[in-house]
């Protein structure tokens, strides 16, 4: 296992030592994250101290120490996973070959395209957090904020290495504007829409982590396979720490559901109006947020056929989550793939594409079988509690704004509608203003050590072993 050598000014395990010039550029280039980190993370809890984890090896087992530290002084550093011995391309049409330890010149736009648009998520997400830690429901939930924000930062610095050792200048001006954008900015906004979507709410925050977060664990894999290493080998050990972000997306829904039905149960009825007066999210109002935040993140999948998700496969930059393990097929010169498509009559029509080109799509039909598990887990509660309510992710058609259904009205079962017909009823699929303004008055700070606000039920364990109520954050 690789050690992470926190003696230096940037901890790494890259060996930044003995490379002068990129460890000065990098260097240069910290105190400007520093900035940036005061400006737009959750910068009104500089001072206290936090629970927080520290990758301090690259393995699966015992890679992250726990332990109390100001946000500001967290070690953010260089981490890449071990190489494999022997590694050799995984897919398209180099595959067999030896795995590249340099970006090849005909490659390099396409590799730093997808490298910034990856990195660019990073920051934009804690912009997206930065001042939802005032409305915390609890200790337990602020240090998980806490924890995604610091672990995001990192992530940037994962992408923002790669950028300065492999790109020479053009990747030491990207990653500049990697901290000149801003989430929601008129003028230099984000890369992609959905990180342009405010969350001002922790129900939001919990749909972001487990929808949103989980398309970037499908970029991320996919990344994984990469014919170029050292990426590959900076998006694996990225992937271990993502995996804690779709955990909280995913207990936090739970957590929600749990506390609905223990209301529901009280009052003995699932009238939404009588579980908002007893300060709880009645599962319509949930499902609202569901259909919002998934259609959201459909979209950063691109479009269903594509010939840049074609090219970027085969020429090595970018497979499928799992290439080498789930697939047999690792060229794809001669295989096709069905989609559904509009006929332009108003129906769905078959259609069949090049697999290469369809890859776009392979990897939403894998993200969306992921999204269904925790669904499946929610109703499994909900049903126990004998009620007949389910929760269902609306069709991948629904609200798309690219691809073959872009613009395209359809109702949450992906049949195409009139426009008319879908505007009147977007009101009760999305969340209304009413909705919003609901939600935004259940957001009322709760920071006593195990107490829980009154619309999300306490989690079943605490982190790294610790009680629930553990005070993870220190805020006097």
């Amino acid at each position: 296992m690789s050690t992470i050598d926190y003696s230096e000014k940037i901890p790494n395990n890259v060996d930044l030592a003995n490379d002068k010039t990129l460890q000065r550029a990098l260097e240069h280039w910290q105190p400007r994250f520093l900035d940036w980190w005061r400006e737009m993370g959750p910068s009104d809890f500089a001072s206290v101290d936090v629970y927080l984890r520290t990758a301090v090896g690259v393995d699966a087992q015992g890679w992250a120490h726990y332990g109390t530290v100001k946000m500001p002084d967290y070690r953010w550093g260089i981490f890449l996973a071990d190489p494999i011995a022997d590694r050799t391309i995984g897919f398209g049409d180099s595959f067999g070959q030896p795995v590249w330890q340099q970006v090849p010149g005909e490659f390099r736009s396409q590799f730093r395209r997808l490298i910034v648009t990856q990195g660019d998520t990073e920051p934009a997400s804690v912009e997206q957090q930065h001042r939802l830690g005032h409305t915390c429901p609890s200790l337990y939930d602020l240090r998980n904020l806490f924890q995604i924000n610091v672990e995001e930062g990192r992530h940037l610095w994962a992408m923002v290495y790669i950028l300065h050792a492999y790109f020479g200048r053009d990747g030491r001006e990207e990653a500049a504007e990697l901290l000149a954008r801003h989430s929601g900015d008129v003028d230099k906004p984000r890369i992609l829409g959905t990180f342009n979507e405010p969350i001002e709410d922790w129900l939001s925050f919990f749909c972001f982590c487990y929808f949103t977060d989980r398309d970037g664990k499908f970029q991320l894999k996919s990344l994984a396979e990469s014919s170029f290493d050292p990426l590959a080998r900076t998006c694996r050990f990225m992937l271990t720490e993502e995996a804690h972000h779709m955990f909280v997306g995913e207990t936090g829904l739970g957590r929600i559901v749990r506390r609905t039905l223990e209301v529901m149960k009280e009052i003995g009825s699932d009238d939404p109006g009588a579980i908002r007066r007893r300060g709880a999210v009645d599962l319509p109002l949930l499902q609202r947020y569901l259909n919002f935040w998934f259609s959201s993140s459909l979209d950063l999948f691109g479009s269903e056929v594509s010939s840049n998700a074609a090219t970027t496969f085969a020429n090595g930059i970018k497979g499928r989550p799992d290439e080498t393990t789930q697939h047999e097929d690792h060229v794809c010169a001669d295989s096709a793939f069905e989609i559904e498509v509009p006929d332009g009559k108003g129906g769905v029509m078959k259609d069949t594409s090049p697999m290469r080109n369809a890859m776009n799509e392979v990897l939403r039909d894998a993200y969306i079988r992921d999204c269904e598990i925790g669904l499946k887990r929610w109703n499994m509660q909900i049903k126990r509690a004998g009620h007949s309510f389910e929760l269902r992710l609306p069709s991948s058609r629904f609200r798309r704004a690219i691809g073959a259904w872009a613009n395209i009205p359809t109702d949450l079962e992906g049949r195409p509608i009139g426009r008319e017909e879908y505007h009147r009823r977007m009101a009760g699929w999305l969340p209304s203003a009413s909705d919003r303004d609901y939600v935004k008055s259940l957001m009322q700070r709760v920071v006593e050590p195990g107490k829980m606000a009154a619309w999300i039920a306490p989690p079943e364990r605490g982190v790294n072993n610790l009680p629930v109520d553990y005070e993870y954050v220190r805020l006097n």
